[in-house]
């Protein structure tokens, strides 16, 4: 069977709603390519869960996602539910676009397209905490209760701004957080302020807080951030900034397949910008698991 359909998942809030303004051009570009598009808006994401309960995908040559971390993260939790193995295209339109940026994907909605209609292709893991999957971090701890009680309508707004704005803010109610933690290369307790569990390089707007993760290397960088001196924040933030916190006595990093965390306390958790799941948690990697569509090929090692 021809696949000479192209799923369009979409945001229509992305880009403060200025997405759908470029709908109609993307169309006309992919039908000349004799590609034709088919939109699921993702305002109720139910929508997506049924589109692709029923799909016959062998019609189907990619999907496209349009939006944030968050709009992508939905998409392949719903493409792993309903057993979906298609290349998928990242129109990055999202308050934040972490995982695209890994990638070095444009912003502007031509070059964009241009890369969609491409054949060039890099394999990606994605990781699985308890049940729901993350395509580029889970998170936990204080910067993710901050990022829960930031305004929706700020987030929209400001963008990535509102959530330093709201951190800073909040750096007097911060308190540690006791966990225990059990890997193969890291086992201990700790009291940390936040944790992070990466497959891309960008979380929040820090371009370089993972900045030796590879997204298709089967493991996931991770790094706590633990209970210290509010004097010794500062320092350790310029360090994030220019990824050097690697070497910050306050931070521990090493490189997993699987890790188990625990806590007797209440811990927020984040998957991909979203509200994540409850404690305990059970994290692994899945390694190469879909094609992301890229700048040029990087398909070293990988089987589809």
């Amino acid at each position: 069977m021809k696949k000479n359909k192209v799923l369009l998942f979409y945001n229509p809030n992305a880009g403060n709603g200025m997405f759908k303004n470029h709908l109609d051009t993307i169309i006309d570009k992919f039908q000349r390519k004799k590609l034709y598009i088919v939109p699921v808006r993702g305002d109720l994401k139910g929508n997506l869960n049924e589109f692709l309960k029923d799909m016959n995908q062998t019609e189907y040559k990619k999907i496209i996602v349009a939006g944030g971390d968050g709009t992508i993260n939905f998409l392949i939790n719903s493409m792993m539910q309903h057993k979906i193995n298609l290349p998928i295209a990242i129109f990055p339109f999202g308050t934040a676009n972490d995982f695209a940026y890994y990638f070095d994907l444009p912003h502007d909605p031509d070059k964009m397209t241009k890369i969609a209609l491409d054949e060039h292709y890099t394999y990606t893991d994605i990781g699985r905490v308890n049940g729901k999957y993350f395509i580029n971090v889970a998170a936990m701890g204080f910067l993710v209760d901050v990022s829960q009680r930031t305004d929706p309508d700020i987030k929209s707004t400001l963008g990535i701004i509102s959530y330093y704005l709201k951190g800073v803010a909040e750096i007097p109610n911060l308190k540690p957080i006791p966990v225990r933690i059990r890997s193969e290369e890291y086992t201990a307790e700790e009291r940390i302020y936040f944790m992070l569990v990466m497959n891309g390089r960008s979380a929040g707007g820090f371009k370089r807080i993972a900045p030796k993760a590879q997204v298709n290397d089967g493991l996931m960088d991770v790094l706590l951030f633990k209970e210290m001196p509010i004097r010794e924040m500062a320092p350790l933030l310029i360090n994030v900034l220019t990824g050097q916190h690697y070497e910050n006595k306050n931070v521990v990093f090493f490189q997993t397949k699987r890790l188990y965390v625990d806590s007797d306390q209440k811990v927020g958790t984040d998957v991909d910008g979203e509200k994540g799941v409850e404690f305990p948690l059970d994290i692994q990697v899945i390694p190469k698991k879909f094609k992301i569509n890229t700048l040029m090929d990087n398909m070293e090692g990988a089987k589809w």
